[in-house]
């Protein structure tokens, strides 16, 4: 049996509202990032930068953004298998370019389980956390903190209010993960308010056996997103 480590991130740099892909908008800087491990979930690891004070700083210096990707590498290497819930597309292409770390980062991306990428191989379309929850019967995310608000609320000095949403996000992705997986099924609430439903007979993919999966029919719709759009930072990687 796999054990799982959740892992999760938190951008740093305040952008407008409206921003519909802030990868647009880089470099984004990392707040903090945090990790879950199922074998022990009360024990969870964080990281951030820290300033001349042994405060929290505004964000992770290349150094301290290499010393995670290290760390996440030696978990990695102690029999953990990492698992993000859109870290193939977002988390893991911010982490390469603010560590300097492409090649490292982009192997733990292609070996690691992102959830969201499998749904997205799957179905053509990508299913949000909080309605992944809602359809396995889950509690779901807390209201007052959003990914979106996280950078301005670490800028304002509300560190631990963000480093316990980035924690629960890990939490939730870690609890979806393995009711799926117990029920070879993930379920989700649609924006018509049915419920969707997909099979997982082999349970969760990693990123690189995922991305060998059928190319789902998109045909209905009338600008599907690429596959190859989502993790094209990861042929760049190899070059």
């Amino acid at each position: 049996m796999k054990h799982y480590l959740s892992f999760d991130m938190e951008t740093a740099k305040v952008l407008p509202d409206g921003i519909k892909d802030i990868l647009q908008h880089r470099p984004l800087g990392i707040a903090c990032a945090t990790a879950v491990a199922e074998d022990d979930p009360t024990n969870s690891f964080r990281w951030h930068g820290w300033d001349i004070n042994k405060l929290p700083a505004n964000q992770m210096t290349p150094t301290e953004a290499e010393r995670l990707v290290l760390d996440l590498m030696e978990l990695s290497e102690k029999g953990y298998t990492l698992i993000t819930w859109g870290g193939a597309h977002f988390d893991f292409d911010v982490l390469a370019e603010e560590s300097g770390r492409v090649s490292e980062c982009a192997s733990l991306a292609k070996n690691h389980i992102d959830m969201l990428f499998h749904i997205f191989c799957s179905l053509g379309y990508p299913v949000s956390l909080q309605k992944a929850a809602e359809g396995m019967g889950l509690q779901g995310k807390k209201p007052g903190v959003s990914g979106k608000l996280a950078p301005s609320m670490w800028a304002a000095g509300q560190y631990e209010e963000v480093i316990e949403y980035c924690t629960q996000d890990a939490h939730l992705a870690l609890q979806v993960a393995r009711q799926c997986e117990r029920g070879q099924r993930l379920a989700w609430i649609t924006r018509r308010g049915t419920t969707g439903q997909l099979a997982l007979p082999n349970g969760w993919l990693k990123v690189q056996d995922a991305s060998q999966l059928p190319l789902p029919d998109t045909s209905w719709m009338d600008d599907p997103m690429s596959r190859d759009d989502m993790i094209r930072w990861l042929d760049r990687s190899e070059l």
